[in-house]
């Protein structure tokens, strides 16, 4: 399996890292809790990026290609298995005890922009993490189209 990640290639931490997301509460994490946000698809990535910058082109993202080795730890959250996913409080509530809890490395879990596409979440504080590995980053370039005013 592989998922794909966007960040700021100058931001303050490196992409393949969980320690931006420990600074606030996420969707599927509390505060303190290093995860990592990625997408199963480039595409997803793209859009969830997008959903969150608004109307800016957000400067300097590239993206890395996350290699999930077969036989790691996974977990998968559908609507059907968990069907108040879409309430912030109680996603958040479920990701960060199945992050204390290191149930798995990973959690896939559906996209809330691209309902039928699935995101990943990376526990980082889980033992299996090392396995995974993040490929070269690589620009991304935006098509203008996506954030400009008709």
């Amino acid at each position: 399996m592989r998922a794909f990640r966007l960040g700021d290639a100058h931001g303050s931490f490196p992409i393949f890292s969980g320690r931006g997301a420990a600074r606030s509460k996420g969707r599927w994490h509390k505060r303190g809790q290093e995860v990592i946000y990625c997408s199963k698809y480039y595409s997803t990535a793209l859009l969830e990026t997008v959903a969150h910058w608004h109307l800016d082109i957000p400067l300097r993202q590239h993206y890395i290609e996350i290699e999930i080795p077969a036989g790691i730890s996974y977990e998968t959250v559908t609507a059907h298995s968990f069907p108040k996913w879409l309430d912030d409080q109680k996603a958040s509530a479920f990701g960060s005890k199945w992050c204390q809890e290191q149930r798995s490395v990973i959690l896939i879990v559906p996209s809330y922009v691209a309902r039928i596409d699935e995101n990943v979440v990376i526990n980082c504080s889980h033992p299996d993490f090392p396995k995974l590995r993040a490929g070269l980053e690589y620009p991304v370039f935006w098509d203008d189209r996506l954030f400009s005013n008709p």
